[in-house]
């Protein structure tokens, strides 16, 4: 081996005081599913995972993202910088049409817009908030 091991990005884990609703608006919004054993209970039931630690993953079983409690969570106070975003997700779609679509989709799923830059020539694109607070980023690419 020439060097040291370079490690591989597995997931991206996001703090959320409610990791249950925070995993099904990643989960809904980004076609993924739950890692066995994190699936979403009957109504009703216990959901001893949904308060600790959920791990999303694709539909083949590729680690995407992980949820984790944190009792309190200032939210990103973006664009200014009182309370910095410190990390956020660049999602892309391929079209003005697509990112529209988007738009209400996430609006519907509990998400909220932060920044409307749709109308940009270049590169039309939106910031939105999740449920958590956290900004992320929908542009055409």
């Amino acid at each position: 081996m020439d060097g040291p091991p370079i490690p591989q990005l597995r997931q991206v884990v996001v703090d959320s005081t409610c990791p249950r609703v925070s995993a099904e608006f990643w989960r809904s919004l980004l076609g993924l599913v739950y890692r066995r054993g994190h699936e979403r209970p009957a109504r009703g039931d216990d959901d001893p995972a949904g308060r600790d630690w959920l791990n999303l993953e694709t539909s083949t079983g590729e680690a995407r993202l992980a949820i984790q409690y944190v009792e309190d969570l200032p939210r990103s106070s973006w664009p200014t910088s009182v309370i910095p975003q410190q990390l956020h997700l660049d999602l892309t779609v391929g079209s003005v049409e697509e990112l529209n679509d988007v738009r209400s989709r996430i609006v519907l799923l509990g998400g909220a817009v932060r920044f409307d830059r749709s109308d940009d020539v270049n590169e039309p694109l939106y910031v939105f908030a999740d449920p958590d607070g956290h900004p992320f980023c929908v542009f055409v690419a």
